[in-house]
């Protein structure tokens, strides 16, 4: 299964629209596979806090529900034990390790994501530095649209970075902050068409019920679109 052999529906990311970024809790197992019935349809573990061996144990605990439902999954930050585990992916930062060495570890056949915040980010993502190439990534994400607890200290980006990632590349863009169904509407019209999601899911009470509302909403506002 390669992002540049043959076709395979877990690597259409771009036909892909919810995307669970969820830190390490009790109830993991549960609770992924609960938002994935709602309408999840890729999922990212972004934890700072275990070290290497508990990180790749809940990790694996993810992955094992992921696959048994085609849904691709992503390791955050961590190249290298996204590569020893076999995860589908790995999703770096600005301040993470770059890309290209991100590629390097991962290989051809896994998905990489790349965070970008501003304009400056997006075209380096794009284009490169003179003498190398874009970076070598599957998809971006463009935020967060408004300031969230999950990224302390950074202010939200508005929507008009969005419409500009959105406009420019070639890539699926993963619009972050602020997630809801409510806000689905107009960060539709801003131009995304990919969410990431993160407390609307993980301080709902019923996982499965909140991830349907706002897939309902995506679906919705999108059946509007010619994209």
């Amino acid at each position: 299964m390669s992002r540049n052999g043959a076709s395979t529906d877990r690597w259409a990311l771009g036909r892909r629209r919810l995307y669970l970024c969820t830190p390490d809790r009790p109830d993991l197992e549960l609770f992924v596979g609960r938002c994935i019935a709602g309408g999840v349809d890729i999922v990212q573990l972004r934890e700072k806090h275990l070290d290497d061996a508990a990180l790749v144990r809940r990790a694996s605990v993810v992955q094992q529900v992921c696959t048994a439902e085609g849904v691709p999954f992503v390791l955050n930050d961590r190249p290298d034990l996204a590569s020893s585990m076999g995860a589908d992916g790995v999703h770096v930062g600005q301040d993470d390790l770059a890309a290209e060495a991100a590629r390097d570890l991962v290989g051809d056949d896994a998905i990489v994501g790349l965070s970008t915040h501003a304009s400056i980010e997006l075209t380096a993502a794009l284009y490169g530095s003179p003498g190398v190439g874009p970076a070598p990534v599957d998809y971006l994400s463009a935020g967060p649209v408004v300031a969230t607890p999950t990224k302390p200290g950074r202010a939200g980006t508005g929507t008009g970075y969005l419409t500009e990632a959105a406009r420019r590349s070639p890539l699926p863009v993963w619009v972050t902050g602020g997630v809801t169904p409510e806000a689905v509407p107009g960060l539709v019209d801003a131009g995304a068409r990919h969410f990431v999601v993160v407390r609307w899911l993980t301080e709902a009470d019923d996982a499965e019920a909140a991830a349907r509302a706002l897939r309902v909403s995506i679906d919705t506002a999108l059946a509007g679109t010619t994209t």
